[in-house]
């Protein structure tokens, strides 16, 4: 990777974590809501250990990565230890500028949906750059090693352990909560982790075939695949146009048909990622 490739990268590494970090320090530690990660274990074992939540982060952190180290190798790569330490670091900084912050909202509810959206944000775009933040997906691998527990399974189980480990410490409110916002946090993530990649594939069949195929190749600069089909009804050879576009294209796509075929068969399907390497 080039120098300044590896730069970008690290920089929006860097600016997820701290915004990871943020919703954090900023929405979870002032609510008291364990939901479920490392930073609401923390959170939890602050109770019971006279250390700083930036601190007992880095410790759980650190001793993680041994784990994963001893148990899987080294397939986490510099991006997740990177990560890992970084986060504890932000945390100890806003524990400096920010001392003693209380909830910006009165309302552990509406911390806990901040929280959710302004972490869920920051990890999405450390999953765009192949990083995350660590931490429970460490423990969650290990399960996935050792118990042939499907990953994304292993991670949640992971999760609610932590948010069930705040009875503990909380009332029955906060624990609910805590429950309702690691559940809710999966579903967030993956809204925000493939909302960004979402594609669509369009396949037609038209009379118009070379118009739109033009259209397509000329004006959307998008690539197409025609496809020989043979029609049961009216046994005739007919030729499908294969496109993947994204939404804007799409729409240019559609307008373009309907001016173009209003009798054009067409039907459309969500692409979450499509993976190809371009020639060089």
């Amino acid at each position: 990777m080039k120098l300044l490739e590896l730069i970008k990268d690290y920089a929006l590494i860097t600016f997820g974590i701290f915004i990871a970090a943020a919703g954090v320090y900023f929405f979870l530690v002032p609510s008291g809501l364990a939901i479920g990660s490392v930073s609401g274990l923390a959170l939890i074992l602050s109770n019971f250990i006279p250390l700083t939540i930036s601190a007992i982060t880095m410790i759980l952190n650190v001793g993680l990565l041994l784990i994963g180290f001893i148990f899987i190798g080294r397939e986490f790569g510099v991006k997740t230890v990177y990560t890992s330490l970084m986060l504890p670091v932000f945390l100890g900084l806003f524990e400096v500028i920010f001392p003693g912050m209380g909830s910006m909202t009165e309302d552990a509810f509406i911390d806990m949906l901040c929280y959710l959206f302004v972490v869920s944000v920051g990890q999405a775009i450390l999953f765009q750059r192949n990083a995350s933040s660590g931490g429970l997906d460490i423990v969650g691998k290990v399960i996935n090693k050792f118990f042939r527990v499907e990953l994304g399974k292993a991670i949640a189980m992971c999760g609610m352990c932590v948010a069930l480990l705040s009875i503990f410490v909380s009332d029955q409110k906060a624990v609910i909560l805590s429950i309702l916002g690691t559940y809710l946090s999966g579903i967030i993530l993956d809204h925000f982790i493939f909302g960004f990649n979402l594609k669509r594939r369009v396949c037609i069949i038209s009379e118009k075939e070379e118009e739109i195929k033009k259209f397509i190749l000329e004006n959307l600069h998008s690539g197409a695949t025609i496809y020989y089909a043979y029609g049961a009804y009216q046994n005739q050879e007919r030729k499908e146009i294969v496109t993947i576009v994204n939404k804007n294209e799409y729409s240019q796509l559609m307008n373009f048909l309907a001016k173009t075929d209003k009798d054009a068969f067409v039907t459309v399907y969500a692409v979450n990622e499509v993976l190809y390497k371009p020639k060089v």
